[in-house]
């Protein structure tokens, strides 16, 4: 049974006490991330840690990212319920479950054929299903589905993909931690056809965007 008790509940409250603390400000994500059981996400032996403000090794040598992290990524996003929002590296299914909480409609994609079918199982058992999941290549995208409200990327890329660019709505918003080491958490709001308004946040650190990069 996914089991979900009042000690996890206060946690959770203790957690969104900590990024409030850092200074998320909006009230829906704070929400989401209060009424969503992250232990579930996690592998038993780390279900202790699951309300630290941390992140945590989940399989194929990816994380679940730190949840202040995911509150500042969808923060950016300015999630209206109905938003068509596509995700590019869906790992645990967290990040899925928060924008699903806010009313979103989400199309996730995800590379790791092993993440790709535990979290497709997973999400629908807790009441969280996206609209659709895809194995793939988040660098391509999900052209059929464009174009987004907005999209959002969970692990590092060197550049930022044109096809995702082409892939926004006008006045869309992406978000994308671009870099390699460390990742500048980076803002992209589409004003036009062909302008683009660019807005840079602190570093980052997530695991790399796998480099299923489409030939030339």
């Amino acid at each position: 049974m996914l089991n979900d008790s009042t000690k996890h509940k206060g946690l959770r409250n203790q957690l969104v006490d900590t990024i409030e603390r850092k200074g998320i400000k909006d009230k829906k994500v704070l929400e989401a991330i209060r009424n969503i059981p992250r232990h579930l996400f996690m592998d038993s032996g780390f279900i202790d840690f699951a309300y630290q403000d941390k992140p945590f090794p989940i399989a194929a040598e990816q994380t679940i990212s730190q949840p202040y992290t995911v509150a500042f990524q969808t923060e950016l996003l300015q999630v209206k319920p109905k938003d068509k929002i596509l995700e590019v590296g869906t790992g645990s299914g967290y990040q899925a479950a928060v924008l699903i909480e806010m009313g979103a409609e989400v199309y996730s994609i995800e590379r790791q054929k092993e993440l790709f079918n535990k979290t497709r199982k997973f999400l629908p058992k807790i009441g969280y299903v996206p609209k659709k999941l895809i194995y793939g290549d988040g660098y391509k995208g999900l052209t059929e589905k464009a174009p987004f409200d907005s999209i959002i990327v969970t692990a590092g890329a060197p550049f930022v993909p044109k096809a995702l660019l082409k892939q926004l709505k006008i006045n869309g918003r992406l978000v994308i931690p671009v870099g390699e080491n460390t990742q500048k958490m980076t803002l992209i709001i589409r004003k036009s056809e062909k302008e683009f308004e660019k807005h840079e946040f602190g570093d980052f650190r997530f695991v790399p965007m796998l480099k299923e990069v489409e030939k030339k």
